[in-house]
């Protein structure tokens, strides 16, 4: 190797290693995997719950004779998923389907996708509630450290320019067509996800938290305004289930975005915190 290649090779290194960020500090990995896992207990274990009555309805009272919103049950053999007055057969998965032995079983959800999968109510609750706390524990702990390091303002916060319906359109327009930032952009969270990320820690989360605390008999007696605020215990029950299917969608096109922009690099950076920014001739 000549003089020359071996300062070719060595201008290319260093490039390559600039390229290299610091992208996730410790306490960010730390509450991405743990919140990971303490959601996906809390959702297998609300499905159970979900399957002692399998009706959600708006209001103060709820009971099988009156109108329920969204209903997952079985006519005879056959599964099906009703909401409002649009039914769709789920018959395989939802309301019918076929067990460890292949008897077919008649819950809302199978039991692959709850805690514990066998029908336990008692169990279900004891495995939600301890979670639950885990849960409050793990967002209360991220706004603070989001507050104290200022993570919140200097990463999370769109500016101006990024809230304008120009920029917005043209984020929604890249991610569209798969064209995802490169190079010294790729540095900073997009709009997209700014918006995404805040929405699910400062709206979504809290709302969840609240509902729950709403249908506890222990939280309604100390603190009776906050079913008021929902509509009543059914209205907060209905709200939480729809939250917990947005955070389920929220992780379905969280991993999706990893899948496409680089499941490698982007796993990587969630584990170690080092990012390599996507090269822009790529």
């Amino acid at each position: 190797m000549t003089d020359v290649d071996r300062e070719r090779s060595a201008v290319e290194a260093a490039t390559a290693a600039k390229q290299v960020i610091y992208r996730h500090r410790l306490p960010t990995r730390i509450w991405h995997w743990l919140n990971a896992a303490v959601i996906l207990v809390l959702l297998m274990s609300g499905l159970m719950i979900f399957n002692a009555h399998e009706r959600l309805y708006w209001g103060q009272y709820g009971a099988n004779p009156d109108y329920a919103w969204l209903r997952i049950g079985h006519l005879g053999e056959q599964g099906f998923l009703r909401v409002g007055g649009v039914t769709f057969h789920t018959t395989g998965f939802l309301g019918a389907w076929s067990g460890p032995d292949g008897n077919t079983m008649y819950t809302a959800f199978p039991g692959w996708l709850t805690i514990p999968s066998t029908y336990d109510l008692a169990l279900s609750r004891h495995w939600h509630l301890t979670f639950a706390w885990l849960f409050v524990a793990a967002i209360i702990a991220y706004w603070i450290w989001g507050l104290v390091n200022r993570h919140l303002w200097q990463d999370l916060l769109p500016s101006k320019h990024e809230l304008s319906p120009r920029h917005l359109l043209e984020d929604v327009k890249n991610h569209a067509l798969l064209r995802f930032p490169k190079g010294e952009v790729a540095r900073r969270y997009n709009t997209l996800q700014k918006l995404s990320y805040l929405g699910v820690a400062f709206v979504l989360i809290p709302i969840q938290i609240l509902t729950g605390l709403t249908m506890s008999p222990a939280m309604d007696a100390a603190s009776p305004w906050l079913v008021d605020v929902f509509g009543g215990r059914q209205s907060a029950r209905s709200i939480h289930f729809i939250c917990a299917m947005l955070l389920v969608l929220f992780f379905l096109v969280h991993i999706l975005m990893v899948a496409l922009v680089g499941p490698i690099n982007e796993v990587r950076s969630m584990i170690t915190g080092r990012y390599r920014l996507p090269a822009e001739h790529n």
